[in-house]
């Protein structure tokens, strides 16, 4: 049976805790790296364009959110299942679902790109633009479209180089797009005075960087998950979409949890507007600059967990799997914790960083963030459990949870609170969805525990 190399990680042996440390670590600052992509662009924009330009790229936000949630899901399932195979001493397989993957996702990528630069009015008055600034998301959508398919590299890759043994290296490929953007916008957008277009680019070439990095490991620096020369017959393409289909059907929570922004921002948008106007729109758009943040600390500490978790099911170490997910729990309430004291402690300085503190946008904003703030240790948590639920192939419950969090509780808190206790209602809409998701995944496992006490 062929192993990982001596110097990868035995995620049999090595102790659980030490471990999910050596993926968290590097995992958590790429996520964040990541993050920085969509903060460094508004606050640039924000001080280089104005609110027309933040508007421009809000629009084109939904692209972007579905696009990393097609990536999240086919790495994840992707992962999960090479996971198992690898525990199983099956490596052919395992690197034929890694190139299944990639595959199928560069096309599903390319032909939504190619309908987009087609026709980019078109796509910009559909996706909710007014004739006032068609320039403006015209110019970022045809700068911005043709990355796409390098956010899908990475994005899926960064699952299998983790699994691989090399999150440093999975960290380098974050870091580095994040960095690149901020050098890029800067130059772009200042000194060239590029505006929307040169946010776009600069962003298009980061995120090139960072898929051809990742791309250029599974190609030539891998251990063990290397590509393989696809076939192209009839009966191998059926073969891949079925694998893909599968691993997409493991991974959909991925898909679920990047929508749950999407319907966060527009819900939340409907419900400040009706209450607190223009300004309180104001100040929940910088809430949801920083909520991709938690998002990915919490995709960090389930993605730290899921190669361990995976790997230790297949191979039927039950022990190893609840010592992981009690060690990611843990992880995930000191994580939001940290965060939660953050927001508490420093709304000013938070604020501050997108607008004036001057105007009443940033009163509401300053006054709203530590409410906001109560949701994330439910946040993380959450994301969490799902991602533990997804590495045991569970998709059912994971795909339940993700519909709670996300639809099922976060729409009637934002429509029902604020009629109860006012506008801090409002604020304080997704922490009481994601504590009722807690809640119910806590009675669930529970439950579980007492059915099969050897598989909770």
């Amino acid at each position: 049976m062929e192993r990982l190399e001596k110097d990868s990680i035995d995620l049999s042996k090595v102790n659980v805790f030490k471990l999910f440390w050596k993926y968290f670590i590097p995992t958590l600052l790429g996520m964040l790296g990541m993050s920085a992509v969509t903060a460094i662009d508004g606050i640039c924009v924000g001080h280089g364009v104005g609110s027309d330009g933040i508007a421009a790229i809000n629009i084109y936000v939904p692209v972007f959110t579905i696009a990393t949630g097609l990536g999240l899901m086919i790495g994840a399932g992707c992962s999960v299942v090479a996971s198992i195979h690898l525990s199983r001493g099956k490596v052919k397989a395992a690197r034929l679902n890694v190139t299944q993957a990639m595959a199928i996702a560069t096309v599903a990528t390319l032909v939504p790109t190619a309908a987009i630069m087609s026709m980019p009015e078109q796509t910009a008055l559909a996706l909710g633009s007014s004739a006032h600034l068609l320039p403006l998301v015209v110019d970022y959508l045809l700068w911005f479209t043709p990355a796409l398919v390098f956010q899908a590299w990475e994005a899926i890759a960064l699952f299998i180089i983790r699994l691989d043994g090399s999150p440093k290296y999975a960290m380098s490929c974050s870091l580095v797009t994040a960095v690149a953007n901020a050098v890029l916008d800067v130059i772009f957008i200042f000194p060239l005075g590029w505006g929307v277009m040169g946010a776009a680019f600069a962003t298009a070439i980061s995120l090139a960087l960072g898929g051809l990095m990742a791309m250029g490991y599974l190609l030539f620096g891998a251990r063990t998950l290397r590509l393989l020369s696809p076939k192209l017959s009839r009966r191998s393409l059926m073969y891949s979409l079925r694998n893909v289909g599968y691993q997409c059907h493991i991974g959909s929570p991925g898909l679920v949890g990047e929508l749950t922004l999407a319907v966060l921002t527009f819900v939340g948008n409907f419900v400040f507007m009706r209450h607190l106007g223009d300004d309180g729109v104001g100040a929940f758009g910088i809430a949801c600059y920083y909520t991709p943040f938690i998002f990915m600390v919490g995709n960090a500490t389930a993605q730290s967990a899921q190669p361990i978790i995976s790997y230790n099911f297949g191979m039927g170490l039950w022990t190893r799997v609840r010592q992981t997910l009690r060690v990611a729990i843990a992880t995930a309430v000191a994580c939001g914790l940290v965060v939660t004291g953050v927001f508490a402690a420093a709304p000013q300085l938070l604020t501050g960083l997108f607008i004036s503190l001057d105007t009443n946008a940033a009163r509401i904003a300053v006054g709203g963030l530590p409410l906001f703030a109560m949701a994330f240790v439910f946040y993380v948590v959450n994301l969490t459990c799902i991602g533990y639920f997804q590495s045991v192939e569970r998709v059912k419950p994971a795909m339940t949870f993700a519909l709670l969090r996300g639809f099922v509780y976060l729409v009637p808190s934002f429509l029902i609170l604020p009629g109860i206790i006012g506008n801090a209602g409002i604020w304080l809409s997704l922490a009481m969805s994601e504590m009722l998701t807690t809640l119910s995944i806590a009675v669930f496992m529970a439950t579980r525990h007492r059915r099969s006490p050897v598989r909770a």
